[in-house]
Formats: structure tokens, sequence, C-alpha cells
């Protein structure tokens, strides 16, 4: 199973769109960094400006930790539009470029040619995730060094220096399990096509439509909002509250954690019962 993943891993890596999303990293983390080096200090101020009134606020409160938060908070929406890129492609792909019925005469069954190609879209999925940690978080803090954390969430919360890492650990956990889910819905959605921009297209529409249905402030859609995978995505942000529910962070987490079982066994059950003609 392990040689059948890295075999995956090759094909993923060996094209071109697979390095997009490393590219758009590469190039957004780098230019956010140069504007808040100029801009960080008038948003510190700005945040803090209610509190300077009645306390001196010393230390570096413009840091790494800072500007990780922020890029974390500005990119991870825009994540998502990258993963497809590649789950989409992982069954269609082989469908685009004629493949499917070499790739099953070997004498491997359906159901471990199908989980490799899972397993190594999440791979890439957390290799991303990672990539982005350390552009946005560990240069970060190497350029502007560490320091207390300044989080507004309605109201204005300041962590010492030695009660971020953590919050930053979990807090990527969890967004891999969120950008999981949407690689699992993309590849779904490829194991139904034989075109790769079909399930690419397709995911994006639904993350849009239930990213736009979780904000409707409409009674009639709270019935059906804690069953939205977009619902439960950015609960990442709540391991820098200043009481961690964790409760909720685990209902949340488990909600993605069953989209991601369950897109795994439909798009199981389409690909054994589905008719290769090609």
């Amino acid at each position: 199973m392990i040689t059948l993943i890295i075999i995956e891993l090759e094909k993923i890596f060996r094209k071109w769109r697979t390095y997009i999303g490393f590219i758009a990293i590469g190039i957004l983390t780098p230019i956010v960094q140069i504007a808040l080096s100029y801009q960080g200090e008038k948003y510190v101020n700005f945040a803090t400006q209610s509190l300077r009134d009645s306390f001196l606020l010393t230390g570096n409160l413009f840091n790494g930790y800072l500007v990780g938060y922020l890029m974390l908070q500005s990119l991870f929406i825009h994540i998502p539009f990258l993963i497809v890129l590649v789950g989409g492609d992982l069954l269609a792909g082989e469908a685009t470029t004629g493949t499917y019925r070499l790739l099953l005469t070997r004498p491997i069954s359906r159901l471990k040619i199908l989980s490799a190609k899972y397993f190594a879209g999440i791979i890439y999925t957390v290799l991303l995730l990672c990539f982005l940690m350390f552009m946005s978080l560990v240069v970060s803090v190497i350029f502007f060094g560490s320091g207390e954390l300044i989080v507004v969430k309605g109201k204005i919360i300041i962590f010492a220096s030695d009660d971020v890492l953590w919050r930053f650990a979990l807090a990527y956990l969890y967004a891999a399990l969120s950008l999981t889910t949407v690689m699992g819905l993309s590849f779904l959605f490829s194991s139904l096509v034989e075109n790769a921009i079909g399930p690419i297209v397709a995911s994006m529409a639904v993350i849009i439509v239930f990213l736009i249905l979780s904000v409707l402030p409409f009674d009639l859609l709270e019935s059906i909002r804690p069953f939205l995978f977009t619902n439960h995505m950015n609960h990442w942000s709540s391991f820098f509250a200043d009481k961690v529910e964790y409760s909720e962070i685990l209902i949340s987490g488990s909600v993605l954690l069953l989209h991601i079982i369950g897109f795994y066994l439909i798009a199981l059950f389409l690909f054994i019962k589905k008719d290769i003609l090609s």
C-alpha cells in the first residue's frame, strides 16, 4: 500500500497544476509580509487604541506570531480553491489520459487503487498546509521575532509569548482536517466524470454555495447549517479564544471527519461499480 501511495504522489508531482498552490503561497506570503512590515505597527496601534488610554503597553507587540496569525486568517479561505486543482484530477485525470484500463490491468484491487489515490491527495493537502505554515509563521518569526500575540475577536485578547505555539499547532491540525474535507469533495466529483475541469468547477461551486448558505440570516437555514461542512471549517480560530471551547471544536471536527469518510466511501462505491471503457 505504501508503494502505491508513493506512485500516486509521483503522479501528482509530475503535473504542473500541482505546483500552482505552492507558487501562489510562495508569492503571496512575502508580499503580505513586506506590506505588514510597513503597516503592522499601525494595525497594532489601531487594535490597542482603547487600551493605551488606560494601560502602558510594552514589548514587541508587532512580531512574527501576529503576522503568522493574520496571514493564516487571510489566506485560509483561498487555500480550498488550490486544493481542488489536485483533488479533482486524481481520478478524472486517469480518464482524460486514457490510462484507466491500463491502471486496472494491474493485479491490484480497486479498493487499494482508490485508497492509494485518496491518501496521496491527503498527503498533498498536508504538504501544502505545511508550506503555508513555514512561509507564514516560521519565516515571519525569523524576520520579525516573537512576542505576545494580539487577537481581535470582538474584544482584544493578548496571549503571552509562551502561550502561543500550542495554539498554532492545534489550529493547523484542525485546518488540515478542514482542507482534507475539501480534497475529499473534489475527489468524489472526480470519480463521477472523465474530465478534470468538471470536478474542479463543481467543488468550487459547492464551496461557494455552502459558504453563502452558512452566513445568510434566514431562520429557515438554521436547521441545515450544522450539516454544512463549510460551517465547521473555520473553527481553527477557536484555538485563539481566551477560553478554548473544546466540546464545540470536537463536534465540528467530528462533522468534518464524517464528511471525509463519507466522501471516500461514496467514491469507492462508484469506482468499484464503474464500467471502465477506455
